[in-house]
């Protein structure tokens, strides 16, 4: 189990204050988290105007590199940033300082094609399951035993049908045998909820300003770094 720092995702730039939008603010931000109890990093790289970009990934992921070594780098490869499946594909041929791995949504039309061209990168794939159909369209997309792991994303904000939701992804991957790591979140109402679930269920988590803004206490949260050192508290009194 581990808990993974998700920074910034596609939040706007006036989201928090502490949003990490260049790529000093993302090493700055990332390092703080690494030693606050990260053991993992999902950034979403900007450009120079502070828009989300594939094209800004080697920039970003080779400054990672020199200033966190030995911790994995993630990315999104959400079909919101570049907005066009081709061009997606594009700039993801084009890497040439690869991240450890990538998430892909596979309630996205060009996710197959995605994650077929991210094996033959040698970049590993975080699978990522928002609802049940979901979860069945990566059952029967190719290579899907392949993936490094499974990222239970719930978005829904009522937390008894969030929770149905993740029960039911979980009842379809257990059925189908498939054996990966399990990484599960929330988004703003529900993140806190699905942090103390995912330790419960002993399965890995994240934390981040990608996924909302507040403490566990309800009250805002300061940056990054005090929402992994809240997590890694939550994690460590089940299990320190």
């Amino acid at each position: 189990m581990i808990i993974q720092a998700c920074l910034n995702g596609a939040r706007p730039n006036n989201y928090h204050a502490a949003l990490p939008v260049t790529v000093d603010e993302i090493v700055e931000a990332s390092v703080k988290a690494v030693q606050a109890g990260a053991a993992e990093l999902h950034v979403h790289p900007r450009d120079k105007q502070g828009k989300e970009s594939l094209a800004a990934i080697d920039e970003t992921v080779s400054a990672l590199r020199n200033a966190c070594p030995g911790t994995f780098v993630g990315i999104s490869t959400g079909d919101w940033i570049e907005q066009d499946p081709s061009r997606t594909l594009k700039c993801i041929e084009e890497w040439q300082v690869l991240p450890d791995y990538a998430s892909v949504n596979l309630s996205e039309e060009g996710a197959p094609a995605v994650m077929d061209l991210l094996c033959r990168k040698g970049v590993g794939i975080e699978a990522g399951l928002a609802t049940l159909g979901d979860a069945e369209r990566f059952l029967v997309t190719p290579g899907f035993d392949r993936v490094l792991r499974i990222l239970i994303e719930i978005e829904e904000q009522d937390i008894t049908k969030a929770d149905k939701i993740a029960d039911d992804i979980c009842s379809v991957l257990a059925a189908s045998g498939l054996c990966k790591p399990v990484l599960l979140h929330g988004f703003d109402d529900t993140l806190w909820h699905f942090v103390r679930r995912a330790r419960k269920e002993k399965f890995s988590t994240r934390v981040g300003l990608e996924d909302g803004n507040q403490m566990p206490d309800g009250s805002l949260a300061p940056d990054n770094t005090s929402m992994v050192l809240a997590a890694a508290k939550l994690y460590q009194a089940e299990f320190g």
